[in-house]
């Protein structure tokens, strides 16, 4: 587990005014607010460096080329984000570049993460898109061709923390999503887990959103999942 707030708490809207009041609300009790793409294309740098309270966490999950990509690195270094992230199936040369291009940024640079398999697709789901291995091995291998290009860690679901945790060791810096309170909606999330669990299989930081900004009171919300992974 990451520090003493592993609790990343994602602000997916795309108003800004409700971003910051929920900024403003959850940022005692996590350690990353995210940011993800609908908010950045609807609000762009400015909207980015409107919200405050804790590092932030630029979800864009890049796939291109490897220059497109690590071009992209270098227009939101300027902002400082904390984190980023890229897909795993962009490949070793695009993960390359993009951590490469990180590097520009010197000590304060963003971690690279490399998306996994998105916790939203199930076998059936792998299996349309033309990839026959199971979740957990498609994860395992895009993980491993993740770390040995560069990224920082890795993003994936919490039923396979455990095994990438056993696989790659304690150095790898894993980030949840799909992460579902006890009695929470699973919501398009295929592969889920509570906080606690993951924590226990190894995650360094979860990320949970609509169970907290949904809720009648985001900063509560906040501070009881917190204290159920401290």
């Amino acid at each position: 587990m990451s520090g003493n707030k592993p609790l990343i708490v994602a602000l997916d809207t795309v108003d800004t005014d409700r971003a910051r009041r929920w900024a403003e609300s959850v940022s005692p009790h996590a350690g990353l607010l995210k940011l993800g793409l609908e908010f950045f294309l609807a609000n762009g740098a400015d909207g980015f460096r409107g919200i405050t309270g804790a590092p932030i966490f630029l979800d864009l999950k890049l796939h291109d080329i490897p220059n497109t990509v690590a071009g992209g690195v270098r227009a939101v270094l300027p902002l400082r984000p904390r984190m980023l992230t890229v897909h795993a199936s962009g490949g070793s040369a695009m993960i390359q570049a993009a951590h490469q291009a990180a590097a520009n940024a010197g000590p304060d640079r963003p971690m690279i993460l490399a998306v996994t398999v998105l916790t939203s697709l199930n076998q059936n789901a792998l299996r349309a898109i033309g990839v026959s291995a199971t979740p957990a091995e498609q994860v395992l291998r895009l993980g491993r061709l993740a770390i040995d290009a560069g990224a920082d860690g890795l993003v994936c679901s919490p039923l396979e923390v455990a095994m990438l945790r056993q696989a790659l060791g304690p150095a790898v810096k894993l980030v949840v999503p799909g992460i579902r309170p006890e009695g929470a909606a699973a919501g398009d999330q295929a592969r889920t887990m509570t906080p606690a669990q993951a924590v226990k299989a190894g995650a360094d930081w979860i990320v949970v959103g609509r169970p907290i900004t949904g809720a009648d009171n985001p900063g509560t919300a906040a501070a009881d999942i917190a204290a159920s992974i401290r």
